[in-house]
């Protein structure tokens, strides 16, 4: 048995790769199909139609918006404190395992909730989405532990790489037992309870070789008193900004194009709606972005060990600028079929740029950092990669009404790419 699982995991990485390297791998692998599936495709329909039956449409979509809200906050407030109590030895393991479970069993009791029961729906939610995104603080901050400095960015790439696909897999399957079940009465309740536990069960399943093998290297002695402590080194660490003056900088950069990236992801349906395509148009393209993500993530991990980090960073960016200012010019387009080829090649932009960003700052920033440190690091990286999900909608939101067309709204998301890259020259290389 323990051969033939052996052989499973080997068979979805490939490479050469570590036994912690492809544990470390595998867990992105697992926990990806949460996002796609509880937060972006499915569980906003399943609350809508079913947990919030009844409730006025713009009613239910603000209550949703305010969860999505809530568990972000939650993390953005815990995330440092967190991340400073797990760099202690023995530690980050503890605190991993906590919340990975903590996301597993409220991901799990999701599948109880029943029509009209939308208080318990948004409630279970929450948790579920801070026990997954919990995890990641410390998972990101394992990346220092389970491979050498020199493959930090093909490591990384590989996790969102593989993650892509893993999202995509459970996914394909939920909507075939879906569609099987039959939606003429709107969207099968069994069937997507159902759904529910197989994303539960898949993230385990991907994430069992994590469990065994992940082991702290990196730490600092345990104090008499670590909460207190925790506070003081975080308050030290803000105090002696200079001192980690490159981190910082990097941080800031990351807020502002990550905050791009972030609402072009966001916002696509809603504006891809706006331009006039039907929803199964926008799922087919959702799919086509994950698929083609896949590839890219890796060829950019790859072209980083030969071009550095920050160039790939840069390249990134600029392919969203242009995808941004196409984007733009959609409306313009008088022949719908030469729109829909227009809105192709946007997909297929931010899709090739999409995971190599993500990854490969992820890994930038592990270079940047004390390794000793790393999780109180992630949870400040953590931190502003939550508020960062706020500034770009508002911005769209904003100049769009003032201008009365989502067009313009989009093109100012530009500032946010041109303004990280030009922070983002500014940091120097790691040594």
């Amino acid at each position: 048995m323990r051969l033939r699982m052996k052989s499973f995991y080997d068979a979805i990485i490939g490479g050469k790769v570590t036994k912690e390297e492809t544990s470390w791998i595998l867990y992105d692998v697992g926990n990806s199909a949460f996002v796609l599936v509880m937060v972006t495709a499915l569980m906003p329909i399943f609350f809508k139609d079913v947990a919030a039956a009844g409730m006025a449409s713009a009613t239910s979509t603000a209550n949703w918006g305010f969860a999505n809200s809530a568990a972000s906050l939650i993390l953005a407030l815990l995330a440092p404190l967190l991340g400073a109590m797990a760099d202690y030895k023995g530690r980050k393991k503890r605190f991993f395992l906590s919340f990975f479970f903590l996301g597993i069993s409220f991901t799990l009791l999701l599948a109880l909730v029943g029509e009209g029961q939308w208080r318990l729906c948004l409630f279970l939610f929450v948790i579920a989405k801070v026990g997954w995104a919990g995890a990641n603080i410390f998972y990101d901050a394992f990346l220092i532990d389970v491979t050498s400095r020199a493959r930090l960015d093909t490591i990384s790439a590989r996790g969102y790489a593989y993650g892509y696909i893993g999202s995509v897999i459970p996914f394909l399957i939920i909507i075939g037992i879906i569609f099987s079940a039959g939606m003429d009465d709107g969207l099968p309740v069994l069937a997507t309870r159902a759904g529910f536990i197989l994303v539960a069960l898949w993230w385990l399943l991907l994430s069992l070789p994590a469990i065994k093998n992940l082991r702290q290297r990196f730490s600092i002695p345990v104090p008499r008193a670590p909460v207190f402590d925790s506070f003081s080194r975080i308050w030290r660490t803000l105090k002696d900004i200079r001192r980690h003056k490159q981190p910082f900088l990097f941080l800031a950069a990351y807020f502002f194009y990550i905050d791009g990236v972030g609402t072009i992801i966001s916002m696509s349906t809603a504006y891809g709606r706006d331009l006039g395509f039907g929803v199964a148009f926008l799922i087919v393209v959702l799919l086509f972005i994950q698929v083609v993500a896949f590839p890219f993530a890796l060829l950019f991990g790859r072209l980083a060990e030969v071009f550095s980090a920050r160039r790939m960073l840069l390249a990134g960016i600029a392919v969203y600028c242009l995808a941004t200012f196409l984007a733009f010019l959609l409306p313009v387009i008088a022949d719908k079929s030469l729109k829909v080829i227009a809105f192709w090649i946007v997909a297929f932009l931010v899709a090739s740029s999409m995971g190599g960003i993500q990854a490969l700052s992820r890994s930038y920033f592990g270079k940047l950092i004390p390794a000793e440190k790393s999780a109180e690091f992630f949870g400040f990286y953590n931190v502003f990669g939550k508020f960062a999900a706020i500034t770009g909608p508002f911005l769209m939101g904003i100049v769009g009404r003032m201008t009365g067309e989502t067009r313009w709204g989009v093109l100012s998301i530009l500032f946010l790419f041109i303004l990280g890259g030009l922070l983002l020259i500014r940091v120097e290389e790691p040594t």
